[in-house]
């Protein structure tokens, strides 16, 4: 199923969660909304012994639980129990606290908020605004990749038209055309600016955006005006408009004598631009 991961926060704490685009529903970490309700040192104790006492009383619809990858703290992803919205709500009517209201309005929010941005997509872009904002990034960064998203949508929707496969195709091509514009495949690129499980695109710099975002538009050009049919004529066109992102760095590259590819990442100058109070030579090149 299509997902997308999130970190939510309530009062300050965070709330691990994950979009499912198809059944279109939130799924929340356990322990985590058992953290916030019981102020628990050890929440993952707190909620097993609870769990095999529902288990017991029959009160199956809330432990019968999917269990999906989190990250963990170590950065690391590992299965971990979690629940719809439904099964929140009926989860907190176990737990006695003071929280359990507010939580269930927070709860509702997200829902609601979330359905919003699915009939009005740039309350979806004013929320990823505000979040890059927030984290510190410059105004011009933020600018550069908002576009790159709505460039990268628009070649994943040229590649679902063409009967194309999210799970199955998608990772395939876009490997291909880092591969072919930068020399790197994903995994090749996130170990050289020193990432784990971050998104590559939030660490890239501004030329490194604009690289990508060449690269992506011109693989959908080509693919509007060459009709592709089979997989391998995909491929085909990744290269082609991988190679003209490729091209254009190295004219860059020869004119300034720069490297467009940096290893730079945002942890790395964000903590520079704490400690030094100014933007350093940052993302924003």
């Amino acid at each position: 199923m299509g997902q997308s991961e999130a970190i939510k926060l309530f009062e300050e704490k965070k709330v691990r969660t994950i979009w499912d685009d198809v059944q279109e529903k939130w799924y929340f970490s356990v322990v985590d909304v058992v953290a916030i309700l019981t102020d628990s040192a050890t929440p993952r104790n707190y909620w097993k012994v609870l769990k095999h006492r529902l288990k017991k009383e029959g009160n199956e619809s809330v432990t019968n639980c999917n269990q999906l990858k989190m990250p963990a703290a170590d950065g690391k992803n590992y299965k971990t129990d979690v629940a719809d919205t439904e099964q929140i709500f009926r989860l907190i009517q176990s737990i006695p606290s003071s929280k359990a209201e507010p939580f269930k309005l927070w709860m509702s929010e997200i829902a609601a908020f979330r359905l919003d941005q699915m009939q009005d997509p740039e309350l979806g872009i004013k929320q990823a605004l505000a979040d890059y904002k927030r984290l510190g990034y410059s105004d011009n960064w933020i600018n550069q990749r908002l576009k790159s998203i709505e460039i990268r949508k628009d070649l994943t929707d040229e590649w679902k038209r063409r009967g194309l496969k999210e799970n199955l195709h998608f990772a395939t091509l876009t490997d291909i055309i880092y591969h072919t514009w930068s020399g790197m495949t994903a995994r090749e690129y996130k170990k050289f600016k020193g990432l784990k499980k971050e998104n590559l695109r939030d660490n890239m710099t501004n030329r490194e955006l604009v690289m990508n975002m060449l690269a992506e538009l011109s693989t959908k050009e080509i693919s509007e005006s060459q009709n592709p049919e089979t997989f391998g004529e995909h491929i085909e066109i990744a290269k082609q408009g991988g190679e003209v992102a490729r091209n254009a760095r190295l004219e860059l590259e020869s004119k300034t004598g720069k490297p467009v590819i940096s290893p730079l990442n945002a942890k790395n100058v964000l903590e520079h631009k704490k400690e030094e109070h100014e933007s350093p030579e940052d993302l924003r090149q």
